[in-house]
């Protein structure tokens, strides 16, 4: 079986297709996830707060602009309609991480899946979030498929969003060209930049923790060797998820960086922090997607719309620009448009 014969059988057959492919790779059938007890609540909550504060202040303006007399553009910021989050086997963070966000959004549908192992804490946790309404114990390829293209039982989001493994990614790669999604995170990455006056130990535990991730996870350790220059130039060509500075210089050189998902500087910044408590988000691009992409936001549950008004004025005003430049394209109806 592939990743692709996955997403297409569920695009075409649908809850069929669904139950049959999470009987064989999970060993259960899609059903809505119930809460169970375990919860941390109040550090959720907290975590939930944090995430609420710091994406508030990240609400893009609306802008307006007379170009020149009678033509006016405008550009408005909504928020996308439905959203479906995909959440690791038991990663609550993760859920506030995409479920928060989207709220402050003003997103109206949030449909999230997750593995039937760990569940039950997920969908404790979109219970205490406001976004209990449609989570389901569905993982794996099978789910983003069913985002994607939707079944008679789960209606089709407007976006993906959320990590995973490398099987997931590929999947979000393989409905891309039908659905929107965020950006392919996962499996996890940390690299840290060692100076010679910064302490190892540290620094083996930002990997250690990173591991826990998966056998898959990237860890790595660039050490600076006196040439701090050539140590830049490595972690721009990987572009890692996460990157730690350690070292006297940290502070100095993290205005430098510019390929990396976050950076946390020096060595009381744990990735860890950033993962649980800080508010920053932590669902990040790796597989070197960082050298042109950023981690999730608020305007990833958002969407421009561009708005344009001309009077009649402002028509005959740009009427000779749009007649030479239709006449080099060869659009001559594009001219004529413009006699009104």
């Amino acid at each position: 079986m592939s990743v692709e014969q996955i997403v297409r059988d569920v695009s075409e057959r649908g809850d069929a297709a669904l139950w049959e492919w999470s009987l064989l790779l999970d060993d259960a059938v899609p059903v809505r996830a119930q809460p169970r007890a375990g919860l941390p609540t109040e550090a959720l909550l907290t975590l939930a707060d944090s995430v609420r504060r710091w994406h508030e202040l990240q609400r893009p303006p609306d802008v307006s602009l007379e170009i020149t007399p009678g033509v006016e553009l405008e550009r408005r910021w909504v928020p996308l309609r439905s959203v479906g989050i995909y959440v690791p086997r038991g990663l609550v963070s993760t859920l506030v991480m995409c479920a928060v966000p989207a709220q402050v959004a003003g997103v109206e549908r949030i449909v999230v899946m997750t593995p039937p192992e760990g569940s039950g804490l997920v969908a404790a946790a979109a219970e205490l979030l406001g976004v209990g309404q449609e989570v389901w114990a569905v993982g794996g390829p099978q789910a983003i498929a069913a985002l994607a293209y939707g079944t008679d039982s789960h209606a089709r989001v407007d976006k993906i969003v959320g990590p995973g493994n490398a099987y997931v990614n590929e999947a979000k790669l393989l409905v891309s060209g039908d659905v929107a999604i965020d950006l392919p995170a996962g499996p996890s990455e940390v690299v840290v930049l060692l100076a010679a006056d910064a302490d190892r130990q540290v620094a083996e535990r930002e990997l250690a923790a990173q591991a826990e991730h998966g056998p898959d996870t990237v860890c790595k350790i660039v050490d600076v060797n006196g040439n701090v220059e050539r140590a830049l130039e490595e972690i721009e060509a990987l572009a890692p998820e996460h990157l730690v500075l350690l070292g006297a210089d940290a502070e100095g050189l993290a205005p430098r960086v510019r390929n990396a998902g976050a950076v946390f500087v020096g060595p009381w910044s744990a990735v860890a922090a950033g993962d649980y408590a800080t508010g920053g988000n932590h669902v990040l691009p790796t597989g070197g997607w960082a050298r042109a992409v950023g981690g999730l936001g608020l305007e990833s549950f958002m969407k421009p719309v561009t708005v344009q008004r001309l009077t009649r004025s402002g028509l005959a005003r740009v009427r000779p620009v749009v007649e030479a430049l239709a006449a080099v394209e060869g659009m001559p109806a594009h001219a004529e448009a413009m006699n009104r």
